[in-house]
C-alpha cells in the first residue's frame, strides 16, 4: 500500500465523481443512506447506549456506502446488505472493524466531554440527547465556546477516522495503524480535501438558493418546507457517494498479488 499525494483541484474531481456516480444509481445510494439514517434514528431511541451503540457502528456505516459508492461506479446496483460489507469478511476484519468503532465511540464521546468543561454539558445535551437548540443558548459564551472547542478537537479525530475503515477492510490494516495512515493521509492531501469541503459547502450552497428561488415563485413556504428534507438527503448521499473516491485516489495498493492482477495475470 501507498500514499498518494494528489494536486489540490483533485478535490473538484472527488466531487464531480460523487455527483456523477450518484446519477448513475440514484434511487439505491439514497435509499442506502436513508436506510443508514433510519438505523441511526431508531438507535437513538435507546438513552445514552443507543447513542454510543451508533456511534461505534459509524465506521462499519460508512464503509458500507463506500462500498456502495464503489459497486455503482462500476455500473452495479448495490443492494441493502452492501451496509453490512465490515461485517462479511471475516472473523478478523470483523473484529477489527469492531475495534475501530470502539476507538471512534471512545475518541467522539472524549470530544464532548471536553465541551463539557467549558459550558457544563449544554452542547453536549445538544448533541446527544437532541435538547432543543434556543436563540438564549446559542447566545451564551460558554456553548459558543464549547461548540468551538468541540470543532477543533473533532477536526484530527475526522481525519483519523476518513480512510480508516477502508484501510481495515480492504487492505488488511491494523486499527491502529490505520487511524495514524488515514491522518497522514489527510495531512498530505490536506490541500485537495479543503477544496473538496469548500466545494460540496458550495453545493449544498446552492441547493438551498434554488429551493429559496422555487418558493418564492410558487408562493408557499409549506411548498419550500416540503423540499428541505429530501434535497438535504439526495445532498447527503452524494457526499458520502464522494468520500469512496477521496480513499481511491489516496492510497494504491502495490502489493505482489495486486500488480500481477494489474498485468493480467492470476493470483
Amino acid at each position: 500500500m501507498k500514499l498518494n499525494i494528489v494536486p489540490a483541484r483533485t478535490g473538484w474531481l472527488w466531487v464531480k465523481l460523487g455527483i456523477r456516480t450518484f446519477a448513475r444509481q440514484p434511487l439505491a445510494m439514497s435509499g442506502l443512506f436513508l436506510l443508514f439514517m433510519g438505523l441511526v434514528s431508531l438507535l437513538s431511541v435507546i438513552p445514552v447506549l443507543g447513542s454510543v451503540v451508533s456511534l461505534a457502528l459509524l465506521p462499519a456505516a460508512t464503509l458500507g456506502l463506500m462500498a456502495a459508492a464503489r459497486m455503482a461506479s462500476d455500473g452495479t446496483f448495490p443492494m441493502p446488505t452492501v451496509l453490512a460489507t465490515a461485517f462479511s469478511a471475516g472473523k478478523e476484519r470483523r473484529v477489527a472493524m469492531l475495534k475501530l468503532g470502539v476507538f471512534y465511540a471512545v475518541g467522539f464521546l472524549g470530544v464532548i466531554a471536553a465541551t463539557a468543561l467549558m459550558d457544563g454539558g449544554s452542547f453536549a445535551e445538544v448533541y446527544l440527547n437532541g435538547k432543543p437548540l434556543t436563540e438564549e443558548l446559542t447566545q451564551d459564551d460558554g456553548f459558543r465556546n464549547a461548540m468551538w472547542v468541540g470543532m477543533a478537537l473533532y477536526l484530527p479525530l475526522a481525519m483519523a477516522f476518513w480512510h480508516a475503515p477502508a484501510l481495515v477492510h480492504w487492505h488488511g490494516v491494523e486499527p491502529g495503524k490505520s487511524l495514524f495512515f488515514s491522518l497522514m493521509a489527510c495531512w498530505r492531501n490536506k490541500a485537495a480535501l479543503l477544496v473538496f469541503g469548500l466545494c460540496w459547502l458550495g453545493v449544498f450552497m446552492v441547493g438551498g438558493l434554488v429551493i429559496s428561488v422555487l418558493a418564492g415563485l410558487t408562493g408557499g413556504q409549506a411548498f419550500a418546507n416540503a423540499l428541505v428534507l429530501p434535497a438535504v438527503m439526495v445532498m447527503a448521499s452524494m457526499f458520502f457517494t464522494s468520500v469512496y473516491f477521496t480513499f481511491r485516489d489516496s492510497f494504491t495498493d502495490d502489493s505482489p498479488q495486486h500488480r500481477e492482477l494489474a498485468q493480467g495475470g492470476h493470483p
